[in-house]
């Protein structure tokens, strides 16, 4: 079964940036992929629905690790959006290459490769373990804009 098929049977919503627009421009002046050859660099994506931050706070003070995790796979959802904006559809990747995630924390909460599992296992899910699953860096921050809890930035291969 294809990834869009899947995301379909699933009942992912996966917003249209091309008919909302890529909130990331709220947060400064960027553009929302740059894609090199076979490579999509997609700029930052968080836990947001339209302009609402679904998880605001602090992992360790103000959430859970589970709340963390959902906010994680919202932010996957707004990647697979990313995606389909930059290249037009899902079943053009050929491998998610590596994310960089920030997750706003506690000095104290050493969970955080327990929160980026939400966005990798979204992954997992719709490309399959071998496409799905890339490498992965997850990094404890102090703050991001907005007061949302999780950012990460991807890279992916897809094909022409």
């Amino acid at each position: 079964m294809t990834p869009e098929r899947l995301a379909i049977e699933m009942g992912l919503d996966i917003p249209d940036f091309d008919v909302m627009g890529y909130y990331g421009a709220d947060y400064g002046t960027m553009k929302p992929y740059h894609r090199v050859g076979n490579l999509l660099f997609l700029s930052g994506h968080v836990a947001q629905v339209g302009v609402e931050i679904t998880h605001k706070g602090r992992l360790g003070a103000d959430l859970t690790t589970e709340q963390g995790y959902q906010a994680a796979r919202q932010t996957g959802l707004n990647v697979l959006g990313g995606i389909r904006q930059a290249v037009g559809s899902l079943d053009k990747v050929t491998g998610i290459v590596r994310t960089l995630n920030f997750v706003v924390c506690t000095p104290e909460y050493e969970d955080v490769h327990k929160v980026s599992s939400g966005l990798s296992d979204l992954f997992v899910e719709v490309f399959g373990r071998e496409r799905g699953l890339g490498g992965r860096a997850t990094i404890g921050v102090m703050a991001l804009a907005g007061g949302v809890c999780f950012e990460t930035w991807a890279t992916i291969e897809v094909a022409d």
